[in-house]
């Protein structure tokens, strides 16, 4: 797992090194300085040819930064171009110390010049740039952009050209990884450590491709701070696939059973038990109508359909409980909810399912989720559950609107996790599992290729294979996370995002397992 630090962390860690280790603040702007100019040349020299560099310049400490990288690039021999959002006499400090140097050394450069932004005309030259570096607002911005920060941004974001941003893009409020105006960077070289919300919601969005630069105080202090957040490596996603034995056979390993779909609803539920054993379950039974049990039987892939009496009315209801009580006593996983429905009767019976077996392991999803509603998750025992949501499914359970939960996502998913004591899955890009202790694990594999109807019953499938094979619930379902969206990944050397399907993710599967364990068995 990779630690993700929130901005307040970095903040400190800048105040530690000024005051306890006796580095003054222009040495901790040189060095990123330079540590910004370095990656730029090292991120950028294969991919782009580029002799002109904008460089955007605020009236903090992130413009500052700017203002000594600009010298860098000068005495590198490109040609710069400075907008300055602040005159000489509004800048302090250290910023005001570079821009001074830098306004020396520029004369030396006729092709280069600063700009002191008065309007948005001010802007022109940027689109003679191959590049933008944004280095407008640091860590310490909160809520949306005021002007003229906004009309900036939203200019700089119509330039075709490469763009890059300093620390953070312009913009985006890292505690809440959001913001309504922000730059799009390709690129986004964050200072002393890697920060948290640069890597879901907004963040995720516009912070492009993320680098770790320096301010020179090394990894040592950061080892010592408390975190919540990670992101998933390959390394993790290794060591939770099931392993088998040489004696297992088909009920040892791993035993899934699925309730899912429904007459309106039958793909669902095909995608899941099929995606089970794509995933190693040995057995996989599917409880389905019995009225439409034929669709199942010509779909299913090894899963061996488990009909109950819907009275011809293509969903379960209550009164199917006991038939299938069996088979839930005899899985080690069972997986719930795609395609099944929200009748009323379909509500009620997974409400009676859920709460009757307290003790099962249960991957609870879609309609399933619906019917946890109206603070019915309230009434029941989540622990030890996993819950595997997406953001609007989730919002409607707990009552809130949609546009707070994603403002919020963190905080939200994590006192979720923490007071039922479940696993959530929190389903988008990026997925976040949050758990009962926690902790927030950010994945870090998928493309825009898998938002399509089915990607996430395939998710419940291949969770539910693993947890049914597993020794440890959480190692196993970040490797079935990671895999899943990995799985699309290496759809892409053969596809654009706009051919895959789910169908193409569940069948790649165990190629993406095949990838990871030979990345892997080399070195363990």
């Amino acid at each position: 797992m990779i630690p993700l630090y929130s901005a307040q962390q970095i903040r400190d860690a800048d105040n530690f090194a000024i005051n306890s280790l006796g580095m003054p603040s222009i040495i901790l702007m040189e060095n990123a300085a330079r540590s910004i100019y370095e990656n730029v040349i090292l991120n950028l020299s294969e991919k782009i040819e580029f002799k002109n560099v904008g460089i955007l310049c605020g009236k903090g400490n992130n413009g500052g930064d700017g203002f000594a990288t600009a010298r860098h690039f000068l005495n590198n021999g490109y040609r710069v171009i400075i907008v300055s959002l602040g005159t000489e006499e509004e800048l302090k400090g250290d910023a005001l110390v570079n821009f001074r140097i830098l306004s020396n050394i520029i004369s030396f450069y006729p092709e280069s010049k600063i700009i002191f932004y008065e309007s948005v005309k001010d802007l022109s030259d940027l689109y003679t740039c191959d590049l933008i570096i944004d280095a407008m607002l640091g860590t310490g911005s909160r809520g949306e952009l005021s002007e003229p920060y906004k009309s900036i941004v939203d200019k700089v974001n119509e330039i075709d050209c490469y763009k890059i941003a300093v620390d953070l893009p312009t913009g985006l409020d890292l505690e809440y990884a959001w913001g309504e105006t922000i730059f799009n960077a390709d690129l986004t070289i964050t200072l002393a450590e890697l920060k948290n919300g640069l890597f879901y919601s907004k963040g995720y969005k516009h912070s492009g491709e993320i680098v770790k630069g320096s301010i020179g105080i090394g990894k040592k202090y950061f080892e010592q701070l408390s975190v919540s957040e990670y992101l998933i490596e390959p390394e993790d996603a290794y060591f939770g696939i099931p392993q088998r034995e040489l004696d297992d056979y088909k009920y040892s390993a791993g035993k899934v059973f699925v309730i899912a779909g429904s007459a309106n609803l039958p793909g669902a539920s095909f995608f899941t038990a099929n995606s089970a054993l794509k995933a190693g379950a040995g057995a996989c039974f599917l409880a389905f109508p019995n009225s439409i049990k034929v669709l199942a039987q010509e779909k299913l892939e090894g899963a061996i359909v488990l009909p109950y009496n819907d009275n011809s009315k293509g969903y379960l209801s209550i009164d199917n409980c006991d038939e299938i009580r069996e088979k839930i006593i005899w899985s080690d996983v069972t997986a719930i909810g795609p395609g099944l429905g929200r009748e009323k009767e379909t509500q009620e019976a997974v409400l009676k399912i859920l709460s009757e077996n307290k003790n099962t392991t249960f991957i609870i999803d879609a309609d399933a989720i619906y019917a946890l509603g109206n603070n019915n998750f309230k009434e029941i025992s989540l622990k030890g559950k996993v819950l595997t949501p997406h953001h609007k499914e989730f919002a409607s359970m707990l009552g809130v609107d949609l546009t707070k939960l994603n403002k919020e996502q963190m905080s939200i998913g994590k006192n979720f996790a923490i007071e039922t004591g479940c696993y959530l899955v929190l389903k988008g890009a990026p997925t976040i599992i949050f758990t009962p202790e926690g902790d927030a694990l950010i994945n870090t594999t998928g493309n825009p290729g898998m938002a399509k109807f089915g990607s996430g019953d395939v998710l419940v499938g291949i969770i539910a294979g693993f947890l049914a094979q597993a020794n440890n619930l959480e190692d196993a379902l970040i490797s079935a996370v990671y895999l899943h969206s990995l799985s699309a990944d290496i759809l892409l050397e053969e596809k654009t995002e706009l051919g895959i399907t789910p169908n193409d993710i569940m069948e790649n599967f165990p190629n993406a397992i095949k990838f990871i364990r030979n990345s892997f068995i080399q070195s363990y």
